[in-house]
């Protein structure tokens, strides 16, 4: 079989589906998709709320509870306690399916009878507001955060401890503050790609490290001050003249830091470790995976975002542990043999479902739990149900709706409340021309504040207690915002001074920060001016004609970005 060149439904620009796509698609016995794949992943976009929290009362016991569902939503939410209990029943809204109406239109209608989970927050303590999380103790405002305690403002963190404003920290971070896709590392701030090192401050993708400052691209050294070695006590004194608690010098730091990473550092052209036959950027332990990004532990799959322990899958964003043989699916866990399906756990064999758990044999279903054989929560018997599921398959072919994932239009969030918002903005304007949805109450306050940003104490020292009755003021988009008992103790005990900005533009920096979930085509950066293997110049002075595909942007011209072989001779 041969690629075939199509044009996408949503963009209009065309792309090609490869000859292994077509076998996959057979596999699964879909037919081939009718959007791009940056079109399929805006739509998946377009289901996940994941950091935009509400207050609204249960629908069941009446008590008031957070959820990614704004009170004005025309669903019933019912708090994580009641949704999981006994007192109500998935199979009483089940119906028969009209075969003269479109499928969508009549699962859009199911979605607004049966009740939704609040929100996705399991086992956890003193952790409300979070979100896609679980295991957690004292965690606030965190978002896909797992085995975590004292975790404030921070996103993907997974068995760390006192971290605030982080992002991917993968493994046993503890004492982090504003540090980036880090793995094993203890009182770092504002860092990015580091593991196994302790006490850097400003550094980037160093491993083996402590106690560094404003430094690059180092492996297993200490006392490194802005890329230079120093002894012990030369490099503690250079370290005591810098007064870290003050904001102004903070500051100065900050762009200081972005000035190494943009003009000095060495970027590899995409992070892809201890992969085989691996096309990305971000994929860990990984085999034969192709266009796909923060990747851990994946095998024989392509167009996957966000995903760990997944297997034989394609089209899939926030899924993990042990999936396998699934497509286009969109936060779930340890699914088989499934397609089309949004926030569904501990499943087999579904189809178009969205929020069932510990079920198999489902197509078309809303909130289902150890349920089987049921469609549009009807139970029927296995043969039954066989034939009307072909039978439905059949139909919603003639419609066009069958071998997509659901359409935004249906979305049970709207688009600026969704990481598509951060990832592929949208206008208002754009989004309700698509017809899809738009939230005009979005959480926040602005003109409430009580002190102005200049009026805030420079220094962590000068803050006393009762700043924490006060209302600030960001200074990038003015909402307000507030400082917690717990957040106040952290900076203190790290001198690190109050932030100027609200959590969620802290969050937009670091996402700017992280290598980006595309690709694009580049030719390896390093040339004679650059120098070669440990500052000795190439042979010949000629540059590298490696080309490659990196995650590293056009806008990122500033930077120096190495092949594989030209970074592993500057660093190593």
């Amino acid at each position: 079989m041969q690629s075939e060149t199509k044009n996408c439904q949503n963009c209009k620009k065309d792309f090609t589906i490869e000859p292994e796509d077509f076998g996959f698609y057979e596999k699964m016995q879909v037919p081939a998709p009718t959007w791009c794949p940056r079109c399929r992943q805006l739509r998946r976009y377009a289901w996940r709320n994941e950091r935009t929290l509400y207050r609204r009362n249960c629908d069941l016991c009446g008590k008031s509870t957070v959820t990614i569902y704004s009170p004005n939503k025309p669903y019933k939410v019912y708090c994580n306690e009641c949704w999981w209990g006994d007192d109500w029943d998935f199979s009483s809204y089940g119906r028969d399916f009209d075969f003269s109406r479109p499928f969508f239109e009549q699962f859009a209608e199911l979605q607004r009878e049966v009740p939704r989970m609040a929100l996705l927050n399991k086992r956890s303590i003193n952790s409300e507001y979070t979100n896609h999380s679980a295991d957690n103790k004292n965690v606030y405002l965190s978002f896909i955060a797992f085995e975590d305690e004292n975790v404030l403002y921070s996103d993907h963190t997974f068995k760390s401890r006192d971290c605030t404003d982080c992002s991917g920290i993968y493994e046993a971070g503890e004492r982090l503050y504003e540090t980036i896709d880090s793995r094993k590392s203890y009182q770092c701030q504002y860092s990015s790609f580091l593991k196994d090192c302790s006490s850097c401050l400003y550094c980037y993708d160093c491993h083996g490290c402590n106690d560094c400052f404003m430094s690059s691209n180092l492996r297993n050294k200490s006392y490194v001050f802005r890329n230079e070695q120093y002894s012990r006590e030369a490099y503690m004194e250079k370290m005591k003249n810098i007064e870290f608690s003050s904001f102004a010098v903070r500051e100065g730091l900050n762009k200081e830091f972005k000035d190494l990473m943009d003009k000095e550092a060495i970027h590899r052209y995409v992070i892809n470790e201890r992969s085989v036959n691996s096309i990305g950027s971000s994929i860990f332990d990984s085999k034969n995976v192709t266009k796909s990004f923060e990747f851990v532990k994946g095998e024989n799959c392509k167009y996957i975002y966000g995903c760990t322990k997944i297997k034989d899958c394609m089209d899939i964003y926030h899924v993990g542990w042990n999936t396998e043989l699934c497509y286009e699916l969109h936060g779930c866990t340890r699914l088989s043999n499934s397609k089309f399906c949004n926030l569904c756990y501990d499943n087999m064999e579904i189809s178009y479902c969205d929020t069932c758990q510990n079920s198999q044999n489902l197509f078309g279903c809303v909130s289902v739990k150890k349920g089987d054989y049921m469609i549009f929560n009807k139970k029927y018997l296995k043969a039954d149900y066989q034939i009307l599921k072909d039978k439905i398959i059949e139909h919603m072919k003639k419609t066009g709706e069958y071998g997509e994932f659901f359409p935004p239009q249906i979305s049970p969030v709207c688009y600026n409340e969704t990481q598509g918002n951060f990832y592929m903005p949208l206008t208002k304007e754009e989004v309700l021309a698509k017809g899809w949805h738009w939230e005009e109450n979005i959480p926040g306050t602005f003109g409430k504040e009580t002190v102005s940003a200049g009026a805030i104490p420079d220094k962590i020292e000068d803050v006393s207690d009762s700043y924490l009755n006060e209302i600030f003021f960001c200074i990038n988009c003015s909402k307000n915002y507030n400082i917690t008992k717990n957040e106040l103790f952290f900076y203190r005990k790290e001198s690190i001074p109050l932030p100027r900005r609200c959590p969620n533009c802290r969050y937009k920096i670091r996402l700017e920060l992280r290598p980006k979930r595309e690709l694009w085509h580049k030719r390896c950066m390093c040339e004679l001016e650059n120098h070669g293997h440990k500052g000795i110049p190439r042979q010949g002075g000629a540059s590298c004609p490696n080309e490659f595909e990196t995650s590293h942007s056009p806008d990122d011209n500033s930077k120096k970005i190495y092949c594989e072989s030209c970074y592993n001779k500057e660093v190593y």
